[in-house]
């Protein structure tokens, strides 16, 4: 019978400001692998499923080489999966998660072959927003995406329930208060308009909870259709709704910066 990993105490915590090399937490080391998510991560190592350098490790705080440490679940060898940068064309009505306490379709239906990889989306689209919508397991790249120090942009049309005059998009760039929240536009633009309705282009460079339409309700403004049309510097294009795309090697430089 194989002999079992021995437990250790919890290793050495070092500040990630002085850490060298690769040095990362471990549940932040299974993440980066493709493992699994963070939260997913502790609970494993807390239950005593994970070993390194064929030691069990139960402290979540543990800090380990990433370059060098031999990481294992359960025994099996844990390798870093080839990244994968997906981009799909999100339908109404979808919810951004994997699995749906409520039972509802969730975007991962479009994905394919790929629904079983450990990718997770970059930000989210609500339920009743439409369009471009990124998976990775590189999480850097997906942090550096969502960081707001960072400022990429996104682009929205959306279609509202009136016809929006030049004082409605300033106020829009200028910002609105909603719920305590300050919520601004870098850009907003009449695309065009009916008898009763407009399409607008929103450009955001800030992610915070519905905030086009929190931003237009505080202006007594209804949503009709909300459609993210690009991320930085790629655009949905031609993608067909519900389908999905491996992103280009340049695509994914651009958007690395």
């Amino acid at each position: 019978m194989k002999d079992k990993p021995k437990r250790t105490k919890p290793a050495n915590r070092k500040p990630e400001t002085q850490a060298e090399g690769k040095r990362v937490t471990l549940p932040r080391a299974l993440s980066k692998l493709g493992y699994c998510s963070r939260t997913q991560a502790e609970a494993l190592i807390s239950a005593g499923r994970v070993s390194v350098d064929g030691r069990v490790v139960t402290d979540v705080e543990a800090w380990v080489d990433l370059a060098a440490a031999a990481i294992a679940v359960d025994g099996a060898r844990v390798a870093a999966e080839k990244p994968v940068y997906l981009m799909v064309n999100k339908p109404r009505g979808l919810v951004t998660t994997r699995h749906d306490p409520e039972g509802r379709a969730t975007v991962y239906e479009c994905l394919g072959d790929h629904a079983g990889a450990h990718i997770s989306p970059v930000g989210r689209l609500d339920k009743a927003s439409e369009g471009l919508l990124l998976f990775t397991n590189d999480t850097e790249f997906a942090n550096r995406l969502l960081d707001p120090e960072t400022h990429v942009s996104k682009t929205y049309h959306v279609q509202v329930d009136r016809l929006v005059d030049a004082d409605v998009l300033a106020a829009m760039v200028a910002g609105v208060m909603h719920d305590g929240d300050l919520l601004r536009a870098r850009k907003a633009a009449l695309l065009r308009e009916g008898d009763r309705n407009s399409w607008i282009e929103v450009v955001l460079d800030e992610g915070k909870n519905r905030q086009i339409r929190r931003m237009l309700e505080a202006l007594g403004i209804e949503v009709l259709r909300l459609v993210r049309v690009a991320i930085g510097s790629l655009e949905l294009g031609t993608l067909e709704k519900g389908a999905v795309r491996t992103l280009t090697e340049a695509e994914v430089k651009a958007l690395r910066g």
